[in-house]
């Protein structure tokens, strides 16, 4: 009895004539990519032949679910039956199925002596499955047979096995591959265990196999304006992952979602298909399309080729010459249409003036990778309004146009007078108000130069020249944002490129090297980037820092800057972090803090303090410096910025309410008294905003922001103080009188010295009031040099400081010089103070100690790299408790008012002392009078006043107080020279009697005492 078993229809009929139909599905997708239905006949051997007649009736069978269709009838498998011995085989283009192989041990192509003629399934159509592999070889290159007897065997094991070829060994004789050719679907476990036995002794194991999955594709050419679609399917129910990638000559990329292509998978698992949608088709997409399913070392591949009808990506069009003048004979020019080689054949067509141009054309290729297409035009030079336009049409194979067009700029007879001349045989001869752009640039540049003609004058010329290793990154960045080779290395070599690839000072690569961040930025959107990117990523940001950004108008400046902040901000938004421990680099820092159960997050970048409290998620927080003076401040111009910029974005958060707190480091000396603004980066406006933000508080030279919101924040600094009412002018009014009291005093010592100055004590006093008064003068004439003048260099900057500081020191020193004589001579009446020793000592005490202390100062913060002096306001800086060149000035200061202070309260206790000893009421008034007069007198000469300058830096001047103190402060001590002069010479009777002596000639003068004198210390008043 025999078997014939069908594709179709497998029927079995006995001899008896009874009919038995048996229903089993098979899926055999990637022999026949349809559905295959089985049914069985079991029929007498003599009857065989009749089959195919009977059957070839039969067109269509009915079933409750659908209507089978029978399209192909062939005999699949014979089974001879004597009594119990049963005999089968499958016919040459079938073999036996899995099952049968499995459970019954036929296997391949032998014959098989079980009873199986009941089996369904017995032979199933072969298919063509490779195992492309490689062996990294644990044996000697002469052991190659052994190596392939070992695969041999293990590779037998598989059903439908038909042959092993190995080749090599390559890469120093560690890599062997192999080819395994079967007929049969296996499992994935099944090979995985197979090579799992092999792998001890023949080595590390790699397969390929194709046959496993298939593919669907379009087979037709597709038109450059549809979105086809590519699946894959692995019938096999297994883990694993998916894949895809595009093969394009020798270049090989890996595909994934951006945006011009969606990469989708399965959400089931195990996934079993994966599909590739193509939404902005171009010629980038034209090629071999590979799938893989890959499961440890195991990947089942597919591929196909889509044909693409295409367009060009890019028309370059260029003239020449670049314009036309009419004044020249026959005026024309060579119009030339550049495009990357295709094997697209175009119908390319001209039009002039919307005339179809039929002569004159010319295709040539041009290096290194490029199809020019020129026609010749003759110019029409009568005058008109309407350009001189020349277009270009290139049609595919499927009707497909692309357009492109260049306008000729035309020098009409005219217009002549306002063209810009030719310049450098560069710029050509051009018309008012055209851009002309040439596309040549220097060695290993690529890009073009434009001008434009200001009539009759050239405009600067805008350089887009960029790097060609820079451009190759800034293409590869455009491909990966599409999906073309994005993955993670990818994107790596990308950041490590475009750091090696920049040119210092040049705007071109700097404005590139921008693109290329917002374009990573863009593709992160969509593109999974984790934290392994972030040491390349940012180490190539924070370099283009270290550049100048000097661009040729501040409107391109403000846009890069804009640009730069907005892509460091996406990225890092978008970059998939866990867990960091920081990156530092020069320019920027990155902070990373993981917030669980409702905990604050505190993190400092540059000396900024971040607090963000939230219930979860990750804190991202990123400070970048130099970058704050180039972004636009229009808004703001009267405000000056810090070097920080602070950007603070959240991840796996949920939280609607934000509360962040930022601790910023602000000049304290710039600072106490001017207006302080939180602001924020509005990316939709870019520009600078207060929205959200509130400045709070200014303690131990810090400035608290408090925002409602994250994005970039920074604080703004208003550039002048914020100043009083009349303030500056009571302080140059004040400034004025002084320096003209002080020159007063001076020239009435002068004239009255030898009069006055009878003993050492007189000798003494005027000689600490003289030179009191001279380093006053000078002291307040770089105070008003260092204000009024507002184009200060660095160095006439520089000199006023050390002039102030030195005038201002010594005018203390010499203060205390007196103090200490009037000390003396009230602690120590029986021994007074010698004529040589006061001179000797008081200049020492008055100029080497101050000169000493400025030139010390200077070294020191030279030698420390710190500021000396402010730029701005030609003063010593503050940078906070006992920080800063100021504290060289203030500590000396106070110690010598100090003591100037302990000298008046001694004089005072003295009078005092006398008053009790005394006892009348009239000693007790007298006395009071005495004090009134030693605090008046002595004040201006003691630096008394100066006090109050602590409390000028202790209250804020937005402060009630502080206004009180700031006027106070600036009326007593800008008057101060005037004060010096009231008291240190017109309150001395003997001086007021020279003085008058001077102007009324052959007055008596009366010979006495000086009340001032006598009123102030009983040891003076007789000299």
């Amino acid at each position: 009895m025999v078997s014939i078993f069908f594709t179709s229809i497998r029927q079995t009929m006995w001899a008896r004539a009874v009919i038995l139909f048996i229903g089993v599905v098979f899926h055999y997708q990637q022999a026949l990519a349809v559905d295959t239905y089985m049914a069985e006949f079991m029929i007498e051997s003599n009857a065989t032949m009749y089959v195919s007649g009977a059957l070839s009736a039969i067109k269509q069978i009915a079933t409750p679910n659908t209507i089978v269709t029978i399209e192909l009838l062939e005999l699949t498998a014979e089974c001879q039956i004597v009594g119990n011995a049963s005999t089968c085989n499958c016919s040459s283009a079938y073999i036996w199925s899995n099952d049968v192989c499995g459970n019954f041990q036929c296997c391949n192509d032998s014959y098989c002596n079980a009873n199986i003629s009941h089996y369904p399934a017995l032979c199933i159509p072969k298919v063509k499955v490779r195992l492309n592999g490689t062996v990294q070889v644990r044996l000697t290159i002469n052991q190659i047979d052994t190596i392939k007897k070992q695969l041999t065997d293990g590779f037998k094991q598989l059903h439908g096995f038909g042959c092993l070829n190995v080749s090599g060994p390559r890469d120093d004789g560690q890599i062997v591959d192999f080819k395994v050719d079967l007929s049969v679907i296996f499992l994935t476990d099944t090979l995985a265990k197979i090579i799992a036995d092999l792998e001890p002794t023949v080595g590390k194991i790699a397969v390929e196999t194709s046959g496993l999955v298939s593919i669907q594709y379009p087979m037709d050419t597709v038109k450059f304006s549809s979105t086809p679609t590519l699946n894959c399917r692995f019938e096999e129910k297994a883990n694993g992952s998916w894949n895809w990638k595009l093969l394009k000559g020798n270049k090989t990329f890996d595909l994934n979602t951006g945006s011009s292509i969606t990469v989708s998978f399965p959400n089931e698992t195990p996934s079993n298909y994966t599909t590739v949608q193509i939404l902005k088709l171009s010629g980038n997409w034209a090629g071999i399309y590979k799938c893989g399913f890959s499961k440890g070392s195991i990947v089942h591949a597919a591929s196909a080729e889509l044909k693409v009808a295409l367009l060009p990506d890019k028309i370059t069009m260029t003239s020449d010459p670049l314009t036309v003048d009419c004044q020249d004979a026959a005026p024309h020019v060579t119009v030339t249409a550049t495009i990357d080689n295709s094997t697209e054949q175009y119908t390319v067509t001209w039009f002039y003036q919307n005339n179809l141009q039929t002569t004159n054309l010319q295709t040539q290729t041009v290096p290194p990778a490029g199809i020019a297409y020129t026609t010749e035009i003759y110019i029409n030079c009568s005058p008109s309004s309407s350009p001189h336009v020349v277009t270009v049409n290139f049609k595919n194979q499927m009707d497909e146009n692309k357009i492109a067009s260049i306008t000729i700029p035309v020098i009409y007879a005219q217009d002549k007078n306002q063209a810009c001349p030719e310049e450098n045989n560069v710029w050509p001869k051009t018309p008012k108000g055209v851009t002309v752009t040439i596309r040549k640039c220097e060695v290993n540049r690529v890009g073009y130069k434009e001008r434009t003609c200001k009539g009759p004058e050239w405009m600067q010329v805008l350089d887009n020249c960029v790097n060609e290793q820079l451009n190759k990154v800034v293409n590869a960045a455009a491909d990966f944002k599409e999906g073309l080779g994005a993955t993670l290395q990818v994107a790596i070599q990308i950041f490590s490129d475009l750091k090696n690839s920049m040119v210092a000072d040049s705007v071109a690569d700097l404005s590139a090297s921008i693109n290329v961040l917002d374009i990573m930025s863009r593709a992160s959107e969509t593109i999974t980037l984790d934290n392994s990117i972030l040491d390349a990523f940012l180490d190539a940001a924070s370099n283009m820092l270290n550049n100048s950004w000097k661009a040729v108008n501040k409107t391109l400046e403000y846009d890069m800057s804009s640009k730069y902040l907005t892509s460091i901000e996406g990225l890092v938004n978008n970059i998939k972090m866990n867990t960091s421990d920081g990156n530092d680099t020069p320019n920027i820092q990155l902070q990373l803090c993981n917030v669980q159960n409702s905990t604050s997050c505190n993190n400092i970048v540059f000396d900024v303090e971040v607090i963000l409290a939230l219930s979860s998620g990750i804190v991202k927080i990123v400070g970048v410096k130099n970058l704050a003076d180039k972004l636009n401040i229009s808004k703001f111009s009267s405000y000056m910025f810090p070097s920080i910029v602070v950007s603070a974005t959240l991840q796996n958060s949920n939280d609607s309410i934000i509360d962040i707190k930022l601790d910023f480091p602000i000049n304290q000396s710039m600072a106490q008294d001017s207006k302080i603004l939180c602001v924020f980066w509005n990316t939709t406006l870019n520009e600078w905003s207060e929205e959200g933000c509130k400045w709070k508080k200014s303690v131990n030279n810090r400035s608290y922001c408090e925002c409602t919101h994250l994005t970039s924040f920074s604080v703004l600094m208003s550039k002048f103080p914020v100043t009083l009412l009349f303030l500056d002018e009571i302080t140059y009014v004040g400034l004025g009188v002084s320096i003209c009291s002080l020159l007063i005093f001076l020239i009435i010592e002068a004239l009255v010295w030898s009069a006055v100055v009878k003993s050492n004590l007189s000798h003494f006093r005027h000689t600490a009031l003289v030179n009191i008064s001279l380093c006053l003068l000078l002291a307040d004439c770089s105070f008003l040099a260092a204000c009024i003048s507002s184009n200060k260099t660095s160095t006439w900057c520089l000199i006023l400081t050390v002039t102030r500081q030195f005038f201002f020191l010594a005018m203390f020193c010499w203060m205390l010089c007196l103090s200490i004589m009037l000390l003396h001579q009230l602690i120590f009446i029986f021994h007074p103070l010698r004529k040589r020793v006061y001179l000797l000592l008081s200049p020492i005490l008055g100029y080497i100690c101050p000169a000493l202390i400025v030139s010390a100062t200077y070294v020191y913060y030279k030698y420390i790299g710190k500021p000396y002096h402010d730029t701005e306001t030609c003063w010593l800086t503050y940078e906070g408790l006992l920080k800063g060149s100021i504290h060289a000035f203030i500590l000396p200061v106070w110690t010598i008012v100090l003591m100037n202070l302990f000298s008046m309260g001694v004089v005072i206790m003295t009078l005092l002392k006398s008053t009790v000893s005394d006892g009348s009421k009239a000693d007790e008034k007298e006395a009071a009078k005495s004090i009134m007069k030693v605090m008046v007198f002595l004040t201006p000469v003691f630096g008394v006043t100066w006090v109050l300058g602590f409390c000028v830096y202790l209250i804020d001047i937005k402060a009630p107080m502080g206004a009180l103190m700031h006027y106070a402060f600036t009326i007593i001590n800008s008057f101060q020279g005037l004060f010096i002069l009231l008291t240190g010479c017109f309150a001395e009777k003997r001086v007021r009697d020279e003085v008058l002596k001077l102007f009324l000639a052959g007055a008596p003068t009366t010979k006495g005492k000086s009340e001032s004198i006598k009123n102030l210390t009983k040891s003076t008043s007789n000299n």
